[in-house]
């Protein structure tokens, strides 16, 4: 026998959070008729499409978004209310004031590192001994030209201004370099005129993209270019530093170039999966790091080959290139990049004291300065992670390296 349904009121469904979901009212009233269900299958279909919608939807609640992996250097990392919070707080706001004063006394030492450089070839040029400038390689000045305008690009980015002042001052000081160079005669002019203006036209794209002045579309080309070129100039960096033990060839370089034009050209048409272009995506930046990484490998390649050579290694530099390096390391362990990291630390660590350990076991430092070198390093170190520590909450300074790592 049918029975009539009986009228209900209304009824009011809420959410269980009220901050961030909405309040419904819904009249709940006799149905006209009972729909017939359709089949099984037509069903599940319809249920999966309703799960996405719903899952998609914005009335659905997250509170906590996956981290980020520590390679997505630039791009900006979601963090929860707890991380908000901490950002509020007085301490992390002074740690962040502090590393970024850091980075930017970072100036100082690099200045003082090029400067010397500069004024002896100045002397020499005015002496008419252009001779002397033969001694610098500019083929090893071009790559570290090269580094310097790739991660100013990446800081750019970034908007990490200190550093941005320093990759600037790295540009300049060694185009100065490059130009004395040309003049005598050590750099072909017409290599010299390219690279004028690819640093003239690199300079005014970065700055301008600084102040918002770019367009989009500009950005994209010069981020190809800078990936290009740091992809080709890498391996045939590191295959010219093992001549003549290898063959004198340009084989690395070109095989690189036709790698990276077609991944750069996969990636902007969009045939590469979303990780490809997120990695081709960070290729620029770590391929200038990697050039930087570099250099103090060949220097002391260079050293096992002619030991006698070392002798004319200047520990002054050495530890001034330690202490500009050393100065960033806080602040790119604050900021959780790693790649930041890992090119800072790597050139205290090999550039820096790797070559004051040379320096050392040649005689040519004293005990005292190698210890005392030696001790404020590693103080230094141990200083950055445990302030790191107190300021994230943490209780071990494993959880910071394991977040700049894994960016989890």
């Amino acid at each position: 026998m049918a029975r009539s349904l009986l009228p209900v009121g209304k009824a009011a469904l809420r959410s269980r959070q009220p901050s961030n979901c909405y309040t419904f009212n819904a009249d709940l009233q006799h149905p006209k008729s009972i729909p017939i269900l359709p089949p099984y299958k037509k069903r599940v279909k319809q249920n999966n499409t309703l799960n996405k919608s719903v899952l998609l939807s914005p009335l659905v609640c997250q509170y906590r978004l996956k981290p980020l992996s520590a390679l997505d250097s630039d791009v900006p990392r979601p963090i929860d209310q707890s991380s908000e919070d901490l950002k509020s707080s007085e301490s992390f706001k002074q740690w962040d004031s502090l590393t970024a004063k850091f980075a930017g006394a970072a100036n100082i030492p690099f200045l003082i590192l090029q400067l010397p450089q500069i004024i002896l070839n100045a002397r020499n040029l005015l002496a008419g001994n252009q001779a002397a400038l033969f001694a610098v390689p500019w083929l090893g000045m071009f790559t570290g030209l090269l580094g310097n305008l790739s991660l100013l690009s990446y800081f750019i980015k970034k908007r990490e201004t200190e550093v941005v002042v320093v990759q600037t001052l790295g540009v300049v000081t060694i185009y100065i370099v490059i130009s004395q160079l040309a003049m005598a005669g050590s750099m072909p002019v017409p290599h010299y005129a390219v690279t004028s203006v690819v640093i003239a036209c690199g300079l005014v794209v970065n700055f301008m993209n600084y102040f918002h002045l770019l367009n989009p579309v500009i950005w994209c080309y010069w981020e190809d270019f800078i990936t290009i070129a740091g992809l080709s100039a890498l391996p045939q960096v590191m295959w010219s530093t093992f001549i003549p033990y290898v063959p004198n060839t340009i084989l690395p370089g070109a095989v690189a170039f036709v790698l990276a034009i077609l991944a750069v050209f996969m990636s902007r048409t969009g045939k590469l999966p979303e990780k490809g272009i997120k990695f081709v995506g960070s290729l620029s930046g770590w391929t200038a790091t990697l050039l930087f990484m570099w250099m103090p490998v060949s220097q002391m390649w260079t050293n096992l080959l002619n030991p006698d050579n070392i002798k004319g290694l200047s520990a002054l530099s050495m530890l001034l290139a330690m202490i500009g390096n050393g100065l960033m390391i806080p602040r790119a362990l604050f900021t959780r990049d790693l790649m930041w990291f890992t090119g800072s630390t790597w050139a205290c660590v090999f550039y820096g004291w790797g070559n004051l350990v040379c320096l050392y076991c040649c005689k040519v430092i004293s005990r005292e300065f190698f210890l005392a070198s030696t001790t404020a390093f590693v103080a230094w170190l141990v200083f950055n992670f445990w302030r790191d520590t107190q300021v994230y909450g943490y209780n071990s300074p494993l959880k910071s390296l394991k977040e700049l790592i894994s960016g989890s």
